[in-house]
């Protein structure tokens, strides 16, 4: 797509409108799904439910000890993949089955993980340090 160009104020401002190709792109694969004509079916599957990290703030404060509370930035993993769930069963040549059915699912689960500390300054000066896993991907992985 080419700029188009306009003439601001008598001031001699000009204004420049540039058009991004891709964000049509993306447009065009959320509105109308008309960009796997184009080659561009990666655009296409694009999904906003997908199984990914999202953030939220969470205050962490200790059960009994009198501290101050910290609000700490967190992830989890939420969202749907896009496997299917089934159960095969099983076939055997003993007279029970303690196992039936062998199933196979998909979940989304944190991939990736660090730990991190923060440490609550306490009642009479002392510190407590409360740990936690700060989660950095998410994987759709089989579920146990």
């Amino acid at each position: 797509m080419r700029p188009s160009l306009s003439v601001g104020s008598p001031m001699g401002l000009l204004l420049a409108l540039v058009c991004c190709p891709l964000l049509g792109l993306v447009h065009a694969a959320t509105s109308n799904n008309k960009a796997s004509e184009k080659g561009y079916a990666h655009l296409a599957e694009v999904d906003p439910d997908r199984c990914m990290r999202h953030h939220f703030v969470e205050t962490i404060t200790h059960p009994i000890y009198k501290c101050n509370s910290k609000m700490v930035l967190l992830a989890r993993c939420e969202g749907h993949c896009s496997h299917t769930s089934r159960s095969d069963p099983l076939v055997s040549f003993s007279s029970v089955l303690k196992q039936p059915f062998k199933s196979t699912c998909s979940c989304c689960r944190p991939h990736t993980s660090k730990l991190k500390a923060v440490r609550l300054r306490c009642a009479g000066g002392s510190r407590i340090t409360a740990t936690y896993r700060y989660i950095l991907a998410c994987n759709c992985e089989e579920c146990s």
